[in-house]
């Protein structure tokens, strides 16, 4: 069930429900830089202590984290422009961080205060007024008046950039602003003669052939289901033959193992990524389907996989796709469901699978459906362990990674990278928080990691 936690909206401009853009980080391209306070942009020092004894990854914060320096600090959703945080700007989020590292591995824990514990993201409902399935937004929804019309239903999530082997020359000094391209400009070729035009979508990419950036990304709902946090890079999106075609939609976001197969053969011709190992994570539960017997054609979206027998449940295991939870073979024009076992879900009988409660703030049923599937991270991908711990005010987020992992594609931070008579360098980082959004969020920029023998 959601409350009314909603912010002060400092915007001037609607239309976030309908943009697509996922995990931009708040920065602007080259050297500019956005209009935050300067307790969030001050630079600010997390020192990592080396430790005899490892912490035990497990959510909860035993003795050993208290010989750790705390660094008290604040991250806050910015004005990015284009209403892109319209209903969220100006929200600060206070975060600690401590840090300690051994020979082997390196440890964080990360707490802040938040009064809802959002890990259900976009359920499924069914609208008695459409005969419709449909999706709750993964953020905060607003009519043409600016009045609030739906609560969001994305996920609480957390966030770290790093720096790959120094090879990202702006980011000592601007850290996650120096992959962000907000709404840059880009030549459209599709006119004669060619016109430059202004973006309305940003995103991440570096500025160099060579340049990477690790990116830690935990979504609180998912990833500890299998006690890890999501390991991914950003690379520069095929440079500026093919972001100065699309400017801010460039994207530079890879999960890690993902590498460049080639070139794409339709507008902007960028390049092609495949994972060289076996799709892992959180997959969408959704299909298109024809509703049965009608004439023409008509296809709607409806959920892929329902458990029937699941209550209040805000994901499912892939090992349960196939078992416990059907596939969704047929839909009547009443949003009635046959599952793959021929038994039949009739959304209209009862609230089990609607709206219920206040039409902005209310929750769903408790047979709301899930709106993916989850299976462990492998290989690349599942380099940090994680533990997560919801206190019913505050998340406490625990997570270990190597100092130096096996991988040859250059897709991780190396921390023994330019290590000196066994002193490791000091590396810059932001973070950011994610409080019940898709993709507005809190950021922390110009945080430096030092390491204390």
């Amino acid at each position: 069930m959601k409350t009314k936690s909603v912010k002060a909206m400092l915007a001037t401009l609607v239309g976030v429900g309908a943009m697509a853009i996922v995990f931009v980080s708040s920065c602007t391209k080259e050297n500019q830089m956005l209009d935050l306070p300067a307790v969030v942009t001050q630079r600010a020092d997390l020192v990592s202590v080396k430790t005899a004894t490892a912490p035990v990854i497990d959510g909860v914060i035993d003795d050993v984290w208290a010989n750790a320096t705390k660094l008290n600090t604040i991250t806050q959703v910015p004005d990015a422009g284009n209403g892109l945080f319209y209903g969220y700007i100006g929200t600060q989020y206070p975060l600690t961080l401590r840090s300690v590292y051994d020979e082997t591995n390196i440890y964080f824990l990360a707490e802040y205060p938040d009064i809802n514990k959002s890990v259900s993201v976009s359920p499924w409902y069914y609208d008695p007024a459409t005969k419709r399935w449909a999706q709750e937004p993964s953020a905060r929804t607003y009519d043409v008046n600016g009045n609030l019309t739906r609560e969001g239903w994305g996920e609480d999530k957390f966030a770290m950039l790093w720096n790959i082997d120094n090879s990202c020359i702006k980011f000592p000094s601007q850290t996650c602003y120096a992959s962000c391209h907000m709404f840059t400009p880009y030549l459209d070729p599709t006119t004669t003669p060619a016109t430059m035009k202004a973006n309305a979508s940003a995103n991440h990419y570096t500025n160099g052939a060579n340049e990477k950036i690790d990116m830690w990304w935990l979504k609180i709902g998912r990833d500890p289901l299998h006690a890890q946090f999501s390991d991914e890079y950003q690379d520069w999106a095929g440079g500026p033959s093919v972001t100065n075609l699309v400017g801010g939609s460039g994207s530079g976001r890879h999960q890690d193992d993902q590498v460049v197969t080639g070139k794409s053969t339709t507008y902007p011709f960028g390049p092609t990524y495949q994972s060289n190992v076996a799709g892992t994570g959180t997959t969408n539960n959704t299909q298109s389907i024809a509703i049965t017997g009608k004439t023409p054609v008509t296809k709607v979206s409806v959920p892929k996989y329902i458990n029937p027998n699941a209550s209040n449940s805000y994901f499912i295991l892939q090992t349960d796709t196939g078992g416990l939870a059907k596939r969704v073979i047929a839909v009547d024009s009443n949003g009635v469901i046959t599952l793959s076992d021929f038994s039949i879900i009739d959304p209209r009988v009862g609230t089990d699978y609607q709206r219920i409660g206040d039409a902005v703030y209310g929750g769903v049923g408790p047979k709301a459906v899930p709106s993916y599937w989850s299976a462990p991270l492998t290989n690349g991908r599942a380099d940090i362990s994680c533990k997560v711990t919801y206190t019913g005010t505050s998340w406490i987020i625990e997570w270990k990674r190597l100092l130096k992992t096996p991988g040859t594609l250059k897709q991780d931070i190396d921390f023994t990278y330019g290590m000196v008579d066994g002193k490791m360098q000091d590396q810059p980082f932001g973070v950011a928080i994610f409080n019940q959004s898709n993709y507005q969020h809190g950021i922390k920029p110009n945080l430096l990691l030092k390491f204390q023998k």
